[in-house]
């Protein structure tokens, strides 16, 4: 148990997971973190790597940053003009911190390796096919992983290595990524990993299926315009056209300024658009300019008071209408509720008979 234990120099990270048998460069600004680098080249290179909890804290506390991390070899140190430091750093063994010891210049743990659990067998060739297939169709979808390192995660087999190398490539949280780090076991690491790929690949194809959606409506709306387009040249050359669109442009603007509702903007704007598309001189157009005409002249928003003297309506109705006495009942009947009630649901009226008696 103790051999597994190592005392070193802890370098917190921002927005960044070290796994295992990784490369990476970093860059470091801070003066603990670059006096930790220091006490590491002094000594045999070895730093423990750990992820800050917060990335936006500049100077972190002990417990702001994460008790898993990664001991790591420092490759190569560089220092730059403006006072940061270039480091190349190799991800080896996965650890926890297992307290810290003082020190006024840079943090310093007490860190102890992770015991690896073996996962073999018909489950592990079964995981790793999976995580494999799983892999190839995000890349696919995504078209942000290279080639190559489609064709190097496709021929790693082993569970450790291929969850490593998958939890540093994936597209995800850092948050996401610590969790793997912290999973105990090549099997629970490479699971997390296939579910975080179910999701990114459902969340793909989703985004796929949109912009599919819209690059659909955008071809046919250009499509519109061009026939449309084509359509005045025509009219334009058969000598009516400029009127013709003169026409339908006022019409356009009586739909406007009506203030309709919804439903009724809509068709009166589809029957404009078919007018268009017709020839000025066809039935069909006449029929359609009428209903548009009928559109336009139905007072959609404009609102009188009701006129509820019973005395005056009958008087209207007998002169207006001989016989039909049910019916002139009805109606009176309904008038004098309605001067007693300020509201009526259902104010429609429907007589039923043959053609002719109204």
């Amino acid at each position: 148990m103790a051999d597994r234990k190592k005392i070193l120099p802890l370098l917190p990270l921002r927005d960044i997971v070290v796994f295992p048998g990784m490369v990476v460069p970093l860059f470091v600004g801070r003066d603990k973190s670059v006096a930790a680098l220091e006490a590491a080249l002094s000594f045999d290179r070895l730093i423990f790597l750990s992820s800050q909890i917060d990335p936006s804290t500049n100077e972190p506390e002990e417990d702001e940053i994460h008790r898993v991390g990664t001991i790591s070899h420092v490759i190569q140190m560089l220092k730059l003009p403006d006072g940061t430091v270039k480091v190349l750093v190799e991800g080896r063994l996965r650890a926890k911190i297992v307290h810290y010891l003082p020190n006024d210049r840079y943090f310093q743990v007490s860190a102890e390796e992770s015991i690896p659990v073996p996962f073999t067998g018909p489950a592990a060739e079964a995981m790793i096919r999976n995580v494999h297939a799983s892999f190839e169709n995000f890349a696919k979808l995504s078209k942000k992983i290279p080639q190559d390192l489609v064709t190097q995660v496709s021929g790693v087999d082993d569970p450790a290595r291929l969850a490593d190398t998958l939890a540093s490539q994936l597209p995800v949280k850092v948050s996401e990524k610590q969790a793997v780090l912290e999973l105990e076991t090549d099997a629970e690491r490479l699971e997390k990993l296939l579910l975080l790929m179910e999701s990114e690949v459902e969340v793909l194809e989703i985004e796929r299926r949109i912009r599919g959606r819209v690059k659909k409506q955008m071809e046919k709306n250009q499509r519109e315009f061009y026939l449309n387009e084509q359509m005045r040249a025509i009219q334009k050359e058969l000598g009516h056209g400029e009127e013709g669109r003169t026409e339908l442009d006022e019409l356009e603007e009586k739909i406007r300024k009506r203030g309709k509702g919804k439903e009724a903007n809509q068709k009166a704007q589809k029957e404009i658009k078919k007018l268009r598309m017709m020839s000025p001189m066809s039935a069909e157009a006449t029929v359609s300019r009428n209903y548009i005409d009928w559109l336009v002249s139905i007072p959609w928003q404009e609102r009188t008071d009701d006129k509820l003297d019973i005395a005056e309506a009958e008087r209207i109705l007998d002169e207006d209408h001989y016989g039909l006495e049910k019916v002139k009942e009805r109606i009176l009947e309904y008038l004098a509720v309605r001067k007693l009630v300020s509201k009526l649901k259902g104010p429609i009226l429907c007589f039923v008979g043959p053609p002719g008696v109204g």
